[in-house]
Formats: structure tokens, sequence, C-alpha cells
């Protein structure tokens, strides 16, 4: 581990590590650093703190002291330099006929050395313009041409987002940009619509790449031969963001519909012919998506259920509606099922006539000839012990005597 202090030069991204010695440096302070060009004012980002050695660039410049007010002042004398710097140089320019575009001017803190940016089409000799300039200024001159990414790093503006060039915001380097990701993106291929402030494809292009290659391994191609919870058919357009896809049904092709892509199960990705795919009768499980939710009626979440006050019955009532829950108990019928479950005998009993006597309530038989004094208990209890009867399905059937307890008494 190796300790060292972060800072960045000035509108620049780019963090650069320094040996800070046996000074203590706080985020925000202003650092006179050493470097190849000599003494140079930087800011520092981030105080002592240790790194890993293989992030450490060789040599490890040393930070020399914190800036002090002489620092502060030499510095503003540099910038008031660059400026007239920078329109002595357009007019050397204008003079010289040379196809080029000054972009800036940067001067040394030591003042030993004044750096000029350009940008240019082609090769251009420049070398009558460095001995006007080195004339001018007395002070080692050196001009150097870059790229127009580098243009819009250093000039700054605003994107057609409304955002501040990233490059100028928070890129430390260019990232490589090519048109497969446009392409990969289903962007469109108008350059005015994919290119940035500089003429070059946009830098954000990279930043979502990662996500659209892995949906799209996950996801069918184009004309992929797949089969849907409506039946097979072809893919027709992807669309990568959604993870949804559009097929046209062979049993409908005019009318595409769309399905996410866990609704799907590919049968042939990519073009080809359908020979030989065999298509499986059970279809995949249609997910409900959340444009079909409008479809289906609201759901009152808080719903409560109250039930009805308990009514105390009349007294009329009371008698019936207590011998109705009996016979739910007892597991009993209502009137009609128990009139069509009765038996040819209970049913050929009743057409008899009523000269042939009834059983009682309790199971005792009546003796003939005598239907309207029914015997006391006790003297039928001496002759006939009477079994107490079993309930069955709502009806009481005797032990011995079948249904209803209507068998005759022997004399």
């Amino acid at each position: 581990m190796t300790e060292v202090v972060s800072a960045r030069f000035r509108s620049g991204c780019k963090i650069y590590y320094f040996s800070p010695g046996q000074l203590t440096v706080s985020p925000g302070q202003d650092l006179i650093v050493e470097t190849a060009q000599g003494p140079e004012y930087v800011t520092c980002t981030e105080g002592n703190h240790p790194v890993e050695e293989h992030q450490v660039v060789e040599p490890l410049r040393r930070v020399l002291r914190l800036a002090t007010e002489n620092d502060r002042r030499s510095l503003q004398l540099s910038r008031e330099k660059e400026k007239e710097a920078f329109t002595v140089c357009q007019k050397k320019i204008a003079q010289h006929g040379l196809e080029m575009k000054l972009v800036r001017v940067e001067c040394s803190f030591d003042g030993n050395k004044i750096l000029f940016f350009f940008t240019a089409d082609c090769r251009v000799d420049f070398r009558e313009l460095v001995k006007d300039l080195a004339s001018a200024f007395h002070a080692r001159i050196e001009l150097r041409q870059i790229g127009v990414r580098d243009e819009a790093k250093m000039l700054g503006g605003l994107g057609i987002c409304g955002r501040p060039f990233c490059c100028s915001q928070f890129m430390d380097d260019f990232i490589p940009v090519s048109i497969k990701m446009a392409k990969t993106q289903s962007l469109s291929l108008n350059p005015t619509k994919i290119s940035g402030t500089c003429g070059r494809l946009m830098c954000c292009l990279k930043y979502e790449q990662e996500a659209y290659e892995d949906a799209a391994r996950r996801m069918p191609k184009n004309e992929s031969f797949v089969q849907t919870p409506d039946g097979p058919g072809n893919v027709s357009n992807v669309n990568l963001l959604k993870e949804q896809v559009t097929v046209r049904l062979d049993s409908q092709p005019d009318s595409p519909r769309c399905y996410h892509n866990c609704e799907v199960c590919v049968l042939r990705n990519g073009k080809g012919s359908r020979d030989g795919i065999q298509v499986p009768e059970e279809r995949p499980a249609r997910r409900v998506v959340e444009d079909e939710l409008d479809e289906f009626p609201a759901v009152v979440s808080d719903f409560r259920f109250t039930a009805p006050e308990p009514t105390a019955p009349a007294a009329g009532e009371q008698k019936e509606g207590g011998r109705s829950s009996r016979r739910r108990r007892r597991g009993g019928r209502g009137g009609e099922e128990r009139s069509a479950e009765k038996k040819p005998a209970e049913q050929a009993q009743k057409t008899e006539g009523s000269d042939k006597p009834r059983s009682s309530r309790r199971g005792g038989k009546k003796p003939e000839g005598t239907a309207s004094a029914p015997q006391p208990p006790k003297a039928q209890a001496a002759d006939a012990p009477a079994k107490k009867p079993r309930h069955r399905g709502g009806r009481r059937h005797s032990k011995r005597g079948g249904a209803g307890g209507s068998g005759k008494t022997e004399a």
C-alpha cells in the first residue's frame, strides 16, 4: 500500500496521484506539485489515503507545498497572459493563411512555456508561426494538434439531452463507440440523432450497451419460429428494452400480437425452414401484463362483510323453528324428498284405511278395537316391553317391525 494524494488539474476530469510526503492535505486545498513540465497549480480532490501499488504510475511525483497567496497571484497573471497569447496567435494564423482552428492556450505556472491547442483537417506546416510566437512572448512555444472530441472536452457545452457534456464533467478518458451499438439498441441510424456536438457518436451509447447485449442473448431474433399461448407464429419485432416480442400468428397473420419473453417458447431461433420442427401441444402459460390489467374490474381491497343482527323469533314460530332445526341435525331431508323416498310398505299402509291401529309416538302398540283409548305405558311394558326405536335418516324404525312400527299384535 502506498499513501497518495488525489489531485486534478484545472478544467480537467482525470485524477492524478502525488506523494504527500510529510504533508497532511484535505480535499479542496490548492497545491503546488511537481510534473514533467515543471511545477503546476492543482486542486486536491481526496486527502491522504492508501492505494494499491499497481494503481500508481511510476514515477510518482511529489507535492511541493500548499498554495500561498503569491501562488494565487502568479496563477492570475498566467491566466491573463493566456488571453493575450490567444489573440496574438489568431492574428498570426490569419497572416500566414494556415487552415487551423485555435482551441485553447495554456501557460505554465512559472511562465516559461506556452502551449497552443488547435484542430485541423490535415497536416499543417506551422514552423514560421512558431518563430513569430517565440519572438513575441520570449518563451518556449509548443503547438499541439488535437481531435474534435478533445475540443468538445476543453470548450464544454450542452448536449442534446440538455445536460453538460459527459466528457467535460466526469469522464476521465474517451470510450470507444461504434455504430453497432446503435443497431443493437434499435436506435435511428440518422447521424444527426446519434451524434454529439463534436460530430462523433455520442459517448452515452456505451452506458447501456451491456444491458442490451444481455437482453439480446436471452430473447429470440427476428423471424424466429416460436410457440405462444395463442398458437405458433413468427417473430416480426423485438423490443429489447421492454423484453417483448411481436408475433405474427399462423391463425391470424394480419393481426400481430405482443408477448413477453417468458410467454413464448422458441422453436427455431432466427430465419430458416420449419421442416422437421415439432410443435408442442402444450402451450406456454399466458402472463398478465400491465397493459391488460385495465380489462379486469377494480377490486376493493378494504371490503368488509357485516353479518345481520339476530332477531328473536315470535311465540308461534319458535316451536316450528326448533322442530325443523332438530330435523336438520338428525340428518332428515325436506318434505318433498322424504315423501319421495318412503318405502312402498309405508305407502300401502296409509291406503288401507283408518280401521288399522297406528303406533304411538314412543313405539307402543295398540290392541285391536281400542283405537280411541290408548293403553297405559306400564301395562304395555308388563306384557311386551318395547325397545327404543332407532333414528335413521329422520324416520323412526323399530328393530323388528319394519317402517313406522305398524306390525299387528298377536292375540
